[in-house]
């Protein structure tokens, strides 16, 4: 068993989740910004124990980073007062189905994540991993405070894979779209 050495009460890993906007093979880049790896994290809301752990992240976050919050100001903001990462599915995204009955955080790097599957091995296959795809990931929470914008961010580190999902991109698999009525003896006159 590998040696987890000091626990960071700012990493977290979350139970069964859902991946959505998932662009971790290829860094992109969102609203003129420095390309990086991202990924919406869906969490159900029935799952207490992943909510638990990201609230306590968030908090020690919060208090390993209060210098950084401060600034030159006389005091520290309340963490009420700052943005957090853990945001309503319901309330903030309506009428999207895939929200629904969720919390989500979005969460980057500027590093790939690394991606394994559910007996730890690597997957490089970029078709494994998509919007929609069950997994659970390793994330750190830390503040910034930048341009006047104070708050907690979620920082994504790795993905398991734990089982497919349907896509939520949008987009149908090729062999969805075409069923087998298309013969090429009854179409030849097509070819020509």
């Amino acid at each position: 068993m590998a040696n987890k050495g000091a626990v960071n009460p700012t990493k977290i890993i979350t139970g069964v989740c859902r991946l959505s906007y998932a662009n971790i093979w290829q860094a992109r880049s969102i609203n003129g910004g420095a390309p990086k790896y991202s990924t919406s994290i869906l969490i159900p809301k029935s799952d207490a124990k992943t909510i638990a752990k990201v609230k306590a992240a968030i908090q020690a976050a919060y208090e390993e980073g209060e210098a950084k919050l401060k600034g030159n100001s006389k005091s520290v903001p309340s963490l009420a007062s700052l943005k957090t990462p853990l945001r309503d599915g319901d309330t903030e995204r309506p009428g999207d189905e895939a929200y629904a009955g969720h919390w989500f955080l979005n969460a980057n790097s500027n590093t790939a994540p690394g991606v394994v599957d559910a007996n730890r091995e690597p997957i490089y296959d970029t078709s494994e991993i998509y919007s929609g795809v069950y997994a659970r990931a390793s994330l750190s929470f830390f503040v910034f405070n930048s341009n006047g914008n104070r708050g907690i961010a979620c920082g994504l580190q790795n993905i398991q894979k734990v089982r497919d999902g349907e896509s939520l991109g949008g987009k149908a698999k090729a062999e969805d779209d075409f069923d087998d009525d298309f013969k090429t003896d009854d179409n030849e006159d097509f070819l020509k």
